[in-house]
């Protein structure tokens, strides 16, 4: 059955599958915003954090990304990524304005491979972009959580985030 959440109260569904903690994580290649291209998932040796947004130039999605920026500083052994069908020329204009240096801004633009994480709307207004989750895969490569934000223009559980994020290094 696919997954969904809501936008706005109305449930729209997901394309792809959401994987289980306990499962392998999907190697996905984003594109940054310098335009080179990175893979988030599988074995890194450091802890990640895979955050899906549907666009920065939204204000819940402008709010997470400023959030996580802030409480992942200085962290270390943990590679951050907030991944969103945003260019990155407008993603570069983004970190620049809001000085984001501690994570890195990517698109999914050009392979959609967020599909492999569950994530990729299927329908509705917001079709082909993004839902608001957050993953965290351990150095291993194994997925040790997943938050599939119910309600897209809601933010996601910080708390739960950096907690598990903490219990991992």
């Amino acid at each position: 059955m696919a997954q969904t959440v809501n936008l706005k109260g109305s449930p729209v569904t997901l394309i792809g599958s959401l994987p289980n903690v306990g499962d392998r994580a999907p190697e996905a290649i984003v594109v940054t915003k310098d335009l080179q291209e990175k893979t988030v998932g599988g074995a890194k040796g450091v802890v990640q954090v895979i955050i899906t947004v549907p666009s920065l130039d939204t204000p819940v999605c402008e709010t997470e990304t400023k959030k996580f920026n802030e409480m992942l500083a200085g962290m270390t052994g943990v590679d951050v990524t907030v991944v969103s069908m945003d260019l990155p020329f407008a993603q570069k204009r983004f970190c620049e304005s809001f000085n984001i240096g501690n994570v890195t801004v990517a698109s999914d633009f050009r392979y959609r491979d967020m599909e492999k994480y569950g994530v990729l709307i299927g329908e509705g207004a917001l079709k082909g972009i993004l839902a608001r989750a957050v993953f965290i895969v351990d150095k291993e490569g194994k997925v040790a959580y997943v938050q599939l934000v119910p309600e897209i223009t809601q933010e996601p559980n910080y708390d739960e985030v950096i907690n598990k994020v903490k219990e991992l290094l």
